[in-house]
This record gives structure tokens, sequence and C-alpha cells, in this order.
């Protein structure tokens, strides 16, 4: 037990004595963070860091500058979740969102690829838009024989992955790994301490680094956060519970608008059309659109109010039963499925990280459990994943949350979020008790900082990262859109 506490909370390895070099990013990045102009550099790390003179790869980083060194005050590391999503040019994302200008003058913003994405030693394992795993979530099981056959195609997958996996670089994607990941950029970046602001999958990268390398951190802020520093199956059930929080507000707004769509003129009849449409297509798909897609349709679409409209277009369409006009079926399941890339990542990162279930019965109890309790979307979230036969046992346990170090930790969190409900931010709170302070707000959809529209959060926030003024734990209210 020694030498596992000291793995988890020692520096990652000794620091890199080799000075950045700076240049002009990959032309798909420029196009990407236009207007802003973005730096771009390599960091070599250990491929396994209890090997550290062996195998290295490479991660890129990118760099948006202060521009004004009086008020720079250091770095801030971003991660805009997945795992499995680019971050290059997330800096610049924010930026052209209005990002405050005080939060771009105190720090030089650095975004990245995470080991295995993008162009930072991706990795692959060889999934097609064709199937059979198309989606990192699981597909809607409507009976126990559904989950069987989803079993089939997991057990596949597994295998499909480590057949793909010749240079043995999958079982060292772990967020433990991201996290001595980070401490080995900001030591190359010359930095004794290091901010960091996550959202999603960023908030438990977030909370793994806070826990391993507590005195290096500096202002952390943990944006929607899934509960802990992994991904579980209790985790990824919580999904279901996010979608029956967050439904309500699209039923009350599809009912506002029943004259110009037609789902119904009161919240209540909105939700029976969904299960209308969703049964319909279980029977009959559409262009390839089954039931299960049609509901991971919805799950997206709840991220953010601005995507209710596509839910309105494409429930219409399938109610008029048109299913070439206006043609948003083959564009919804287009949108809906992720690259082979980011799968393979998400798959490798969250079974590594935590022992996943492996009997089918607890599957098979779960879904049928959360069928009855969130029949909106149960029966997908608790469906069995390839973690169940992955390859690789995690070569360590989960990073536990640390409780001791500075109080620096700002949890915020809407009050209904899809993928990362309310739950996760309390469950948060709760392991971070000392070290943390929690925003609450009232609103609807994933993400909260920039990307979400309340002002006190938006302030709170600012504050926090610009002049180090952690907040007590408090409600936003809602705020006039």
């Amino acid at each position: 037990m020694l030498g596992l506490s000291v793995s988890l909370t020692a520096p990652a390895a000794a620091e890199p004595a080799t000075q950045l070099e700076w240049t002009a990013c990959p032309d798909d990045v420029v196009a990407g963070a236009a207007p802003r102009q973005l730096q771009c550099a390599v960091v070599p790390v250990p491929l396994d860091y209890t090997d550290p003179d062996g195998t290295r790869i490479d991660l890129m980083i990118s760099r948006l500058a202060s521009t004004n060194p009086g008020k720079r005050r250091g770095v801030l590391m971003l991660n805009p979740g997945g795992p499995g999503g680019s971050g290059l040019i997330l800096s610049a994302q924010l930026a052209n969102k209005g990002l405050p200008t005080s939060v771009l003058d105190s720090y030089d913003l650095i975004g990245m690829d995470t080991r295995g994405i993008g162009r930072s030693a991706p990795v692959s394992c060889a999934f097609t838009t064709t199937g059979p795993y198309v989606a990192n979530i699981p597909p809607y099981a409507v009976d126990d024989a559904a989950v069987t056959r989803q079993a089939a195609v997991a057990k596949q997958v597994a295998e499909q992955c480590t057949g793909k996996d010749r240079d043995d670089r999958l079982r060292h994607l772990t967020t433990a790994n991201n996290a001595r990941d980070l401490d080995r950029i900001r030591a190359a970046l010359g930095e004794r301490k290091t901010s960091f602001f996550g959202l999603s999958y960023g908030s438990a990268l977030g909370a793994a680094y806070a826990s391993m390398f507590p005195e290096r951190s500096d202002r952390i802020v943990l944006d929607s956060n899934i509960g802990d520093t992994y991904l579980d199956h209790d985790g990824m059930r919580r999904y279901a519970l996010g979608m029956e929080q967050t439904f309500p507000d699209f039923a009350k707004w599809a009912a506002e608008r029943h004259d110009a769509y037609g789902l119904g003129r009161t919240p209540e009849q909105v939700r029976h059309t969904y299960f209308e449409i969703a049964e319909k297509l279980d029977k009959h798909p559409v262009d390839g659109l089954d039931g299960s897609l049609f509901r991971l349709s919805l799950f997206g679409n709840l991220f953010n109010k601005s995507l209710y409209t596509k839910s309105a277009q494409l429930w219409q369409a399938l109610r008029q039963d048109i299913p070439s006009a206006p043609g948003v079926q083959a564009d919804e399941k287009t949108d809906l499925l992720p690259t082979d890339n980011f799968l393979t990542v998400f798959l490798a990162v969250t079974c590594n990280d935590v022992a996943w279930p492996t009997d089918i019965d607890t599957y098979r109890r779960a879904v049928a459990e959360d069928r009855q309790r969130y029949p909106l979307f149960g029966a997908s979230a608790a469906n069995i994943t390839p973690c169940a036969y992955w390859p690789h046992r995690p070569a360590e346990p989960p990073v536990p949350v640390n409780d001791e170090g500075p109080q620096n930790v700002l949890i915020l969190q809407n009050q209904r979020d899809v993928p990362t409900p309310h739950r996760g931010g309390e469950l948060l709170r709760e392991k971070f008790a000392q070290r943390s302070r929690m925003v609450s707000v009232e609103g609807s959809g994933h993400g909260v900082y920039v990307v979400g529209s309340n002002a006190c959060a938006l302030n709170v926030t600012t504050t926090y990262l610009v002049e180090g003024t952690l907040p007590q734990d408090q409600r936003c209210g809602a705020s006039a859109e």
C-alpha cells in the first residue's frame, strides 16, 4: 500500500530540462481557432510512468498567450471533456464565446490533445459508422434479449480493440496518466503551479490532478461534474437521471410551440409523443434511424437549448411519416456518431480507470430497474458496455479524491444537465469537503462557465480565476436570456 500511495501522490517524473519550441499550429487548428492566433508545441512524456526511461510519446499543446505581461499570473490548462475530445482550439472557442478579457490577461490558456487523441499519439480500434459500435452510450434495450444481443456486440468490440492495439498503447490511457501528463506539461512550461478549467470528463481529470499534485494546483474550476475522478457503471446510469430531470424543459418549450411543431399542447402530451415515436421506430426504423438512435438524438439535443429546434424538426417529420423531408433523419444520425478516435479513447480511459461488472446479469438487472425508474433513457444508460470484456484490468486503483491540500477547487453545476446531473456536483463537493466550494446554477444544459448564459456564475467564476476569491457555496438564480 505504501508503494501505491507514493505512485499516486509523488511527482510524475523528473522535470523536462529542455525549453518548449513554440511554432505555428497545424492548418486545421489555425482554421478552427480563427480569428484567434494560437501557437503549438510538443511535450514528450513516458508512455508508461512505471518505466520513465522507456517508450515516449509526444503530446501536442496549444497556447493563447496573455498579451498583458503586467497582469499575467500563470497558465490555465483546459480540457473539453470526453474522454476523447480534442482541446487544441478550446482556448480560442472560449475566447470567441466571450471569455472575459480579465481572464485572457491573467493567463496563458493552454489547450491540448491528451494522450491518444488527435495529434498526441492517436489510437484507433478502427470503428466505422456502419457499426456495430457507433456510440459511446449503449443502445436502448427494449427487453432482456436485447441486453444479451448487446453483450455479444460489446465482447466483439473489446476483441476488436485488442486486435488493433499492436503497439500496446491502449492500456496506458488512464485518467491518472493524463494527470501525470498535465504535470509534465506544467514543468515544460516552467511553471511552479498550474490552474485548470475542465468540462464534463475534464472535471474528473481536474479532480485527479488536484488530488495527485495538490501543492502544484493553483485555481481549479470543475464544470459539469461526473462525480469523481472516473466514470463507472453507476456514473453512466446517472445519464438517465439527467435525462429525466432535463426533459421537462424541452417538453415545456415544445408545448409552447405546439402550433408550429404539433408535438403536444402540454408537457405531458410531449412526453407521450416521445414514447410514441420511439416505440414506432423500435419496430420500423426510418432511413436507418431506429428507436435507440432516436433516444440518443434527444439525449444529445438536450445539452443546450439552442438544439431544441433540431429535435422538434425531427419529431415533426417522423410523426408526419415524411422520411425524406426535411432530411433531418440523415443529418441527425450523422451528427450523433463520434469519430473512431473519440470512441477508442473513451473506451480505453473509461475501462482502464476502474473495474466494471463482468456478469451480464448485473446489467440485465440494472436495465430492468432503470427502465422503470427512468423510462426515457434508463434502459440505454444501464446497458452493458465493452468495459465488461475489456482485456486490461486497471493497472492501479482509480485516483482517490484528496481533501488534504489548498482550498482551491470551485465546482460549477447546472441544476439540470443530461450527462452530468446535479448529483455529480454534489458528490464531488462531498469528497472535496474542505478544499472546495460549489456554485449551483438554476438552469438547464451541459456547461456553466462561458458555455452557459448565467450571469451570476460567470461573475463568480471570473472573480475566482482573476482575484483568487473562492466563494461560499451558493445558488445562482436563472438569468434573463
